[in-house]
């Protein structure tokens, strides 16, 4: 079975309000409550825009222009300021590293994602993850990015397993699910905001909860 991580095994959308909060008490200070609402929103407007892009410089460059900041990072730091601290802004529930843990007694288990190598192997480290996978492709290591079907098909080779044995869950329709289909994974789509699906891609499953892979094993 192999995972994404972001938004699968790892909740990104709680780290990154964790790294407004970070960003908010270095360059900020006491803000009122009302504008500190629509503050993380933007952010997080900004952040989904860059989503899949390593270089974060434009989300604070564009962050500070709107909302200036007591504090300005410079923008030669801000990349070495986001490397260092996002990866440290995720945390992992228990519940997650213990069904992984239960599907590993019965099958072979990898992470597949794309991403800078530095911040996902410190994401992966930091939340001891890399206790529970073996096996794990970072797509700026391996050279190829979801959707491409190599990188799945890497990921195949190294675990000795042929395609029709393998099941791919991730929480993102095209990147994920498109992706291993293309490389003839079947997918199972994680959905927990019950987002609908206008793509035309019809996952192999579609679950909207993590434990539900249990099922598959129980």
């Amino acid at each position: 079975m192999l995972f994404d991580l972001d938004d699968t095994l790892l909740n990104r959308e709680k780290a990154v309000e964790n790294m407004f909060l970070l960003i908010l008490e270095k360059c900020y200070g006491v803000v009122k409550h009302s504008t500190e609402k629509k503050m993380l929103q933007k952010f997080k407007d900004y952040d989904k825009r860059d989503y899949g892009n390593n270089e974060k410089v434009r989300v604070l460059e564009s962050f500070f222009d709107e909302f200036p900041p007591k504090y300005r990072l410079a923008q030669s730091s801000i990349q070495d300021f986001w490397n260092h601290h996002f990866p440290q802004c995720f945390s992992i529930n228990q519940d997650t590293i213990n069904i992984v843990n239960t599907i590993k007694r019965y099958v072979k288990v990898a992470i597949i994602t794309n991403g800078s190598t530095q911040r996902q192997k410190a994401k992966i480290i930091n939340t001891n993850l890399h206790s529970c996978f073996e096996t794990i492709l970072i797509s700026e290591e391996v050279g190829f990015s979801k959707p491409d079907k190599r990188i799945f098909e890497f990921a195949l080779n190294k675990l000795n397993v042929q395609p029709e044995a393998a099941l791919f869950v991730g929480d993102d329709i095209e990147k994920d699910i498109r992706g291993c289909q293309n490389a003839n994974i079947k997918g199972i789509w994680l959905n927990p905001h019950r987002i609908k699906n206008d793509t035309g891609i019809k996952p192999y499953d579609e679950i909207r909860s993590f434990e539900r892979l249990l099922s598959y094993f129980t």
